[in-house]
């Protein structure tokens, strides 16, 4: 049964992948049998309207993934108009000109297919799952839905009141549901990243029918959207499906991504939120990072992986196997024009604010005064490769990952190039970056507390 999922930014307890049979695919590796280099082969070519289609070839498995990203997401809204990228994720399924309200997923499930949808800050992303032999069937849909997509008020009605039962569910009766609202908040006091990917219920009540038209006819249009077509597929006739289906969908405005700076921080500031639905406080430290620096970004991925992966590191013993801590995490979460470097624990027994703190900082400072050790920068590089090796593990993520890194990152190719960008950074540039970035007064403090 055709389900709708969302990304919404949360705390990574709620972040899970799922490890998935990895599909065959040109690998090399070094003698320790860790994955070092990739080549998934794609082309990429646009059409007249503007519209990107990635094409990838992998007729070892008998599915075929059609999907669109539009470069849509909570950042694109106004800040009286939140939760509109998200509402379209769910309004998109109500149904076309030429597929009647309720009919998509019938037409799905019928065909042997799944689909799904998601939501970012940054982007939208639709995608149909189907046995090869449908994959014009996929086209037409997704088609369809870029061209045809009904906004009425039936459809917007049905669709608050589910959005509605979602914030209620998986975010405010949800412990801990809040938490990356709250940091949004505070980090960010200009740019659009400042609310949730769900936005505010108020604005969507208030939202006028002609208000989901225009946003519609703003970012649904071909010129702002990248298609990938990946798994059993003929090229030749794959393109000539694209061209029938899509070719004709007439482009849009150019879409101007919004370009808004923040200050950097540089004095350390604490703020407090609360939730009626825990007993235990937590506590974020977290840093904003700007996005110029590639290999920064890489470097601190890093160094989160160090911080944060596995039962083997410092933080690990010093919370989790003295029982000051009941868990944590190290994440440095990526958004197109920032990232969020984080740090969180829920302190439990003889923990405290104060213990979980400074159990970061001595590492931190560590990282500041010595390099790592050889023996460490090997197993954590190990660690990122396995990592990136799982995040491709399905013909879904693949086609996934070849539309972020096309729409986020410029460079639909990073899919092969990521593993050495990790490679390439030394245990010099660790210490450069935690000295750079990751200094107490460059973060803000959230005290997450019981109501």
């Amino acid at each position: 049964m055709s389900k709708r999922f969302k990304i919404i930014l949360s705390p990574i307890p709620l972040l899970a992948l799922a490890l998935l049979i990895l599909p065959t695919h040109s690998m090399a590796t070094n003698k320790n049998d860790t994955p070092v280099t990739l080549n998934i082969a794609f082309e990429e070519y646009d059409l007249q309207n503007g519209l990107h289609v990635i094409l990838h070839q992998d007729n070892t498995v008998p599915v075929v993934v059609t999907s669109v990203m539009y470069h849509v997401g909570s950042k694109n809204e106004t800040p009286d108009r939140t939760g509109f990228a998200h509402f379209f994720e769910h309004l998109l399924f109500e149904g076309t000109k030429n597929i009647k309200r309720g009919e998509w997923d019938k037409i799905v499930d019928e065909n042997g297919g799944m689909s799904n949808a998601n939501t970012s800050n940054d982007r939208t992303y639709y995608y149909l799952v189907f046995p090869s032999n449908n994959l014009e069937l996929s086209l037409w849909m997704e088609a369809d839905r870029m061209r045809n997509a009904v906004i009425d008020q039936v459809g917007v009605d049905t669709q608050r009141e589910v959005i509605k039962e979602e914030k209620r569910y998986n975010i405010d009766n949800m412990p801990y549901g809040n938490m990356f609202t709250a940091l949004q908040k505070n980090l960010f006091t200009k740019h659009p990243y400042n609310w949730s990917t769900i936005g505010s219920m108020e604005h969507l009540d208030k939202a006028k029918l002609s208000d989901f038209k225009e946003f519609y006819k703003k970012f649904y249009v071909p010129n702002n959207a990248t298609l990938v077509i990946a798994g059993n597929i003929n090229p030749s006739q794959t393109k000539e499906w694209v061209n029938k289906y899509f070719g004709s969908i007439p482009a849009g405005k150019p879409v101007v991504q919004p370009n808004i700076q923040e200050e950097p921080i540089t004095t350390a500031a604490e703020y407090e939120a609360t939730d009626r639905n825990i007993e235990l406080p937590a506590y974020m430290f977290a840093y904003r990072i700007p996005s110029e620096n590639e290999k920064e970004l890489y470097t601190l991925d890093m160094i989160a992986s160090h911080l944060g992966s596995g039962k083997s590191n410092v933080l690990y013993k010093k919370l989790i196997n003295t029982g000051n801590a009941l868990e944590f995490a190290v994440m440095n979460e990526r958004l197109e024009d920032y990232s969020i470097f984080l740090y969180y624990a829920l302190p439990m027994g003889e923990g405290s604010k104060e213990s979980v703190e400074k159990a970061f900082d001595d590492e931190i400072r560590q990282l500041q005064n010595n390099l790592i050790s050889e023996k460490e920068y090997q197993k954590l590089q190990n660690q990122i490769e396995m990592n990136f090796i799982n995040s491709i593990s399905s013909m879904e993520k693949i086609a996934e990952s070849l539309a972020t890194y096309r729409v986020l990152y410029g460079n639909t190719n990073l899919i092969n190039e990521v593993v050495k960008k990790y490679q390439s950074v030394t245990r010099e540039d660790i210490q450069a970056a935690a000295q750079k970035h990751l200094n107490p007064n460059q973060r803000i403090t959230i005290k997450y507390l019981p109501r």
